[in-house]
């Protein structure tokens, strides 16, 4: 938690407030500060994580050790999944409160990011490697600390934040699948009275003054 490179996987997903009709005649928007139903989802989710949970666990790709391990037994694994399914899964959908440019402005900050950047390395010695990080759980300067990890334990949690082969990092679906985007995009336009922005002419690349890596040349 808060940038220990700790294994957390997690989706960031943006979803339009309204669509193209089927036939392509009209927008139709979702409701004002409604977009789904919160409790039918929290189920719809148990319900689906529940069940591939199982599928995993009966084809064998779940492997459980130390105090956990009478969990590869089924009827036990089912046993300690009953009491889960009474619970209520919350679904937490609200407004961002200033708007959808901060929401945009937040999740581009990791659309290219990896697991670390230069600028929290610290150190590196025969003790591991040494960085900064937030600890979210305290408040004020008192958050940003550092920590120092054994070599092998960074690269670990470095490694575990690259996607796994065929995972693409940032898919895309309805208006904007690859097919389709320019069309569905220009008709969304065209029934919302939007004007499209001008298209950038400049095609020069910024100069990049940064010196080149010394090991290998790279920027």
């Amino acid at each position: 938690m808060g940038f220990a490179m700790t294994h957390l996987p997690h989706v960031h997903m943006i979803v339009p407030g309204g669509g193209i009709s089927l036939d392509g005649t009209r927008w139709i928007s979702s409701r004002p500060a409604f977009l789904l139903p919160v409790r039918v989802l929290g189920k719809l989710f148990r319900r689906l994580f529940l069940t591939r949970l199982i599928q995993l666990q009966d084809a064998g790709k779940l492997t459980f050790f130390g105090s956990v391990a009478h969990l590869a037994d089924r009827q036990v694994f089912l046993r300690h999944l009953s009491p889960v399914r009474g619970k209520r899964w919350v679904v937490f959908a609200k407004s961002a409160f200033a708007g959808p440019e901060a929401v945009l402005a937040y999740l581009s900050l990791y659309t290219h990011r990896v697991a670390i950047s230069n600028s929290r390395l610290i150190s590196l010695d025969k003790d591991g490697v040494t960085f900064r990080y937030k600890d979210y759980r305290r408040d004020g300067t008192d958050r940003q600390r550092i920590m120092t990890l054994a070599t092998a334990e960074f690269i670990r949690r470095f490694l575990i934040h690259i996607l796994p082969k065929g995972f693409h990092r940032i898919p895309h679906y309805g208006l904007l699948a690859g097919g389709s985007r320019n069309i569905c995009i220009a008709r969304a336009r065209e029934l919302l009275s939007v004007v499209q922005p001008p298209e950038n002419d400049a095609t020069d690349e910024p100069i990049d003054i940064r010196q080149p890596c010394p090991c290998c040349g790279g920027a």
